[in-house]
């Protein structure tokens, strides 16, 4: 007599991390590791929503993503800063996309002055990013338990929200990593523990993605040489390389994992 007991099949690796089917919305898509980031997504199978602050760029980066099911990705604008601005922008997807699967918030207003010259107001700023991220957070959120449906939602933060940055490797080159920088990356940080056990029940899942040292072409040469001096690995990150990251942790692979912090950092934060 044969047995009847079903017999559970792993899935494989490919399918783990395939992205196929679902919706993927990333802030700051345009930027300098926003674009690396939403290739990735795109090339694991996703459609994806590029959100710039100008519909231009956004439009223009969608159209050049990989898209080889011909699903169509998307320009959005949305500025992350604008609580209006970001209902707007959610409400305009409503007869374009059905769900979002996936909320990556890389979006980031800067400011460049350090501690000897930024100004409260300037300070408070840089801090309202983490509100963006936390009201993005909480619409994708509230989305998904409306359709029933689970979700990856991840968060930018930094090796600066771990650690203090080393005075010397900006010393007389350029101003020192801002304070409001800090401050604000160290909230990232504790606001994707924070959402992630409050809404767990709901299989809404919450990490971090904190990079380590990815200074942009923009950056002055002397400063690169001296962030390679502190990073084990002995050079700087590469967008590219911050690709797994965001596959993994948007996708099934990682679906037994939430409220963490995933350092990709070169082993800066080891020493």
């Amino acid at each position: 007599m044969k047995s009847t007991r079903k017999v559970e099949v792993d899935p494989t690796v490919q399918q783990l991390f395939d992205l196929t089917g679902k919706t993927a919305l990333i802030t700051g898509g345009t930027g300098f590791l926003g674009r690396s980031l939403a290739s990735a997504l795109a090339e694991a199978g996703a459609r994806v929503i590029v959100c710039s602050t100008s519909q231009e760029r956004a439009e223009s980066l969608a159209h050049q993503l990989t898209d080889p099911n011909s699903i169509g990705h998307l320009g959005l604008a949305l500025n992350h800063m604008n609580e209006a601005g970001i209902d707007q922008a959610i409400n305009s997807l409503q007869d374009k996309v059905s769900h979002i699967d996936i909320l990556v918030n890389n979006g980031h207003e800067a400011n460049p002055k350090d501690w000897t010259t930024v100004n409260g107001e300037e300070f408070t700023r840089q801090l309202a990013n983490a509100t963006g991220y936390f009201l993005l957070a909480r619409r994708i959120r509230n989305l998904a338990v409306e359709a029933n449906k689970s979700a990856s939602i991840l968060l930018l933060g930094s090796m600066y929200g771990l650690v203090a940055s080393y005075p010397d490797c900006y010393d007389e080159i350029c101003p020192a990593s801002p304070p409001g920088y800090h401050a604000l990356k160290g909230g990232i940080i504790h606001l994707t523990r924070h959402l992630a056990v409050y809404w767990a029940q709901d299989q809404v899942r919450v990490n971090c993605i904190s990079p380590g040292p990815f200074p942009s072409d923009l950056a002055p040469e002397k400063l690169k040489a001296r962030l390679v001096e502190r990073v084990p690995l002995k050079r700087i990150g590469q967008p590219s390389e911050l690709k797994g990251a965001v596959v993994y942790l948007a996708s099934d692979a990682s679906s037994y994992v939430t409220g963490h912090n995933l350092v990709v950092d070169g082993g800066w934060t080891a020493w």
